[in-house]
């Protein structure tokens, strides 16, 4: 996908269809990488600016794991707020459909705006996307991001070093637990600048008997050299 196209371009020419059908399917898709290198670059750069960030959050003391991360402050840089902004109107309709077959009334309106004032509403105001930063040692415990009592079902992460030349290790951890089975692991290598779109809290199943759900946790497996960052862009906001 060429770089030189704008990054609302870039989002608009996915395939869609497969990322939905990916995300019902395997229960997470990936996408080709989608930020240039020069962006991951210029989102790195930002992590040692702390006025862009509203709090930065020491994982070890809070048995989070062993690593660190900083949420956005209001504004968001440009390049997350085009993410957030141009792909919220096709996972909105993923994510409507997924209510669908698990006969929940939650229904995501077709723009993002539309959501972050129902958000307002339930005294959710802080910004939620985030840099997350791993040294060698790091990791990230299994969880789930829900700020509150409204949460977007589906959120993006972004591998923003280079596998392999800036660090190695720190696979991406899905682990998900269907009904009346034990849980279900998968570790997911990224490519920089990819997408990577998972479940937040619990996805739908499809089975023989009709519509299901399964928890679903993640995390990041430990670190072996060097530093891994990455970009999370999470569409509810905070309390």
């Amino acid at each position: 996908m060429p770089a030189s196209a704008s990054l609302r371009t870039r989002l608009s020419r996915l395939d869609w269809e497969r990322i939905a059908a990916s995300l019902l399917d395997r229960g997470h898709a990936v996408t080709p990488p989608i930020l240039a290198p020069r962006e991951c670059e210029a989102l790195i750069r930002l992590y040692a600016d702390d006025a862009r960030f509203r709090s930065r959050v020491d994982m070890g003391p809070r048995r989070f794991g062993e690593g660190e991360y900083k949420y956005f402050a209001y504004p968001l840089p440009p390049i997350v707020q085009t993410l957030r902004l141009h792909a919220w109107p096709p996972l909105a309709r993923i994510a409507n459909d997924w209510m669908r077959h698990l006969r929940r009334p939650d229904r995501y309106p077709p723009r993002l705006p539309a959501y972050l004032a129902r958000c307002r509403r339930h005294g959710q105001t802080r910004p939620t996307p985030l840099l997350l930063r791993y040294e060698r040692g790091g990791y990230n415990c299994l969880h789930q991001d829900l700020y509150g009592s409204l949460a977007f079902p589906l959120q993006i992460t972004v591998l923003l070093s280079r596998p392999g030349a800036d660090f190695t290790g720190g696979d991406f951890l899905l682990v998900e637990q269907r009904p009346r089975a034990q849980s279900r692991g998968e570790a997911i290598a990224l490519e920089r600048g990819a997408l990577l779109i998972f479940p937040n809290r619990d996805r739908p199943l499809r089975g023989a008997r009709g519509w299901s759900w399964a928890a679903v946790r993640h995390g990041v497996a430990t670190v072996t050299s060097g530093i891994r960052l990455t970009l999370g862009v999470i569409f509810h906001d905070a309390r």
